[in-house]
């Protein structure tokens, strides 16, 4: 009886059948984080290409396949919603940060690896650069509000922290620098070509979209933040 009894038990405890309650469910969160993304996609076009105050819900509805009702539903308005946005482009070159591994990388090849990758990044997403610029124009006002930002890229100073005093405990880089002023510096010369584009392509009568041109501008940066970091003088 014990084991006819222990019989039963495992055969329901492997008793596939999905329960009535649960049936639609996995479908409808799916369904769910489907509209919100794509809602995420559509809004980052419409933010990036006019700005805060340009924007209009009616044609995010209209990019994301969705309705205004569903924005709301999702985001609670256009405000929240641009905020998102925010949150979510920075959550998105983060995590592709994070995937260089920095912390096994020897110090010389991880700072190489994440000014390409930082010099790459802004070239394949040119909404990222818009958005920040026009954020940048609000003085930052939304991005202010949000804590999800300082938390997402505290890995990234820690990497940096890192790889800052591995490569000066091998002797690797000769600069005492912090990883905070690194970064800035990196960036900065990974975003003002893509910012300044078209404004600097008029200055200088080349086209700084070139392929060629960008391949000689990605080994120059590299080239300098290599040469500061690894110069004793």
């Amino acid at each position: 009886m014990a084991i006819a009894r222990q019989h039963v038990l495992i055969s329901r405890s492997h008793d596939e059948s999905p329960r009535a309650e649960d049936v639609g469910r996995e479908p409808l969160r799916r369904d769910a984080a489907a509209t919100r993304e794509r809602i995420l996609v559509a809004g980052s076009a419409e933010f990036s290409q006019h700005g805060y105050n340009g924007a209009r819900m009616d044609t995010i509805a209209k990019r994301s396949r969705a309705n205004i009702r569903m924005l709301y539903h999702y985001f609670g308005g256009k405000e929240k919603l641009y905020l998102a946005v925010l949150e979510d482009t920075y959550r998105r070159v983060r995590e592709r940060e994070m995937q260089l591994d920095l912390e096994h990388t020897e110090p010389a090849k991880g700072m190489r690896s994440l000014i390409e990758f930082t010099f790459d990044y802004m070239i394949e997403n040119p909404a990222f650069v818009r958005l920040i610029c026009n954020e940048n124009l609000l003085n930052g006002r939304f991005l202010k509000k949000s804590r999800v930002v300082p938390e997402t890229t505290l890995p990234l100073v820690d990497a940096l922290t890192d790889l800052l005093r591995r490569g000066q405990a091998a002797g690797a880089f000769h600069k005492n620098i912090g990883p905070v002023q690194l970064y800035v510096t990196i960036l900065s010369v990974c975003f003002t070509h893509v910012s300044n584009r078209y404004t600097l392509s008029t200055m200088f009568q080349r086209d700084l979209a070139d392929r060629r041109w960008l391949a000689e501008r990605r080994k120059h940066i590299v080239d300098v933040v290599l040469t500061y970091l690894t110069t004793g003088t």
